[in-house]
């Protein structure tokens, strides 16, 4: 029986050596089913949508958890809030980043999971497993990958790559994110919209991208892919120019733009330029 954990005496790199153990069992999970018969139901009227590897793959995780930190409070992607008696401490479980893609036969996801401390996120574990590599940071500690610790160079590419992503509640009528794909697109090389947010966090810590661009991202995912980003080097800002802040308890729409932070004045120039822009005559 694995060790029980009180809440003032969290080891956090024991807390990432269970969360690496949690998403892998997933990811295994995850890879042996993404090709079967997977149970596909639509979950919101914006097209969202679970599969029944997602529910199995959050009970493994969750129960990983329980067993461990048994006092930590969960909230999981499809569970919702699995309360517990102390709420300093919480873990947020995203069992499968882009189940809409593999819902269409497309092997792009991700399992990820976050642990906050008073609302600050303090560890965040991503699990590819199609290619069965992981990604994991605790706060202050930096960023490891399966190669070691990452710390991606900057480079000034003439047309940057980045990543776009919205939150699921954001209708095809919002005249803001309309004007920001058009911005982007316009400014970049390519824009990677990636329908598994984790997996562009991941690549941006690498240095596989120049920059992401989130609008109203969805909360779930966004402290251990940030946390990832940030203990690599990247920075992470708000629309408004000030450092984001990632706290889970705050009532914010989660826009941000992430880079290196030599490029973040030039991401903040893009996202003040869409305000600009008005865009007509295209239906909803």
């Amino acid at each position: 029986m694995r060790p029980q954990h009180t809440l003032t005496q969290v080891d956090l790199e024991q807390a990432r050596q269970v969360a690496l153990g949690a998403v892998e069992e997933a990811g295994t999970l995850l890879l042996a089913g993404a090709t079967g018969t997977l149970g596909v139901r639509t979950k919101s009227a914006t097209g969202d949508v679970v599969t029944d590897l997602d529910l199995a793959a959050e009970r493994v995780i969750v129960a990983r958890l329980r067993d461990a930190f048994p006092r930590h409070r969960i909230v999981a992607e499809e569970s919702g809030l699995l309360d517990a008696s102390d709420e300093s401490w919480v873990w947020l479980v995203d069992p499968l980043d882009g189940t809409n893609n593999v819902a269409i036969g497309l092997n792009n996801y991700v399992v990820g999971i976050a642990l906050c401390r008073d609302g600050v996120p303090v560890l965040g574990v991503v699990h590819d497993p199609v290619r069965g590599e992981s990604w994991s940071a605790v706060q202050d500690r930096g960023t490891v990958g399966p190669g070691g610790r990452l710390r991606p160079r900057y480079r000034k590419p003439r047309h940057p790559v980045l990543a776009w992503a919205q939150g699921y509640e954001v209708g095809r009528a919002d005249e803001v994110a309309r004007a920001l794909r058009v911005v982007l697109e316009s400014s970049s090389r390519r824009v990677l919209q990636l329908w598994a947010p984790l997996l562009a966090w991941v690549m941006l810590a690498r240095g596989d991208i120049d920059g992401f661009v989130g609008y109203r991202a969805e909360a779930i995912d966004l402290p251990a892919g940030s946390l990832i980003a940030r203990e690599a080097g990247i920075a992470v800002y708000g629309f408004d120019g000030e450092p984001f802040d990632d706290r889970i308890d705050l009532p914010n729409d989660r826009s941000f733009v992430a880079g290196h932070p030599q490029a973040i004045p030039g991401l903040l120039d893009l996202v003040d330029s869409a305000g600009r822009i008005t865009i007509a005559g295209l239906p909803g």
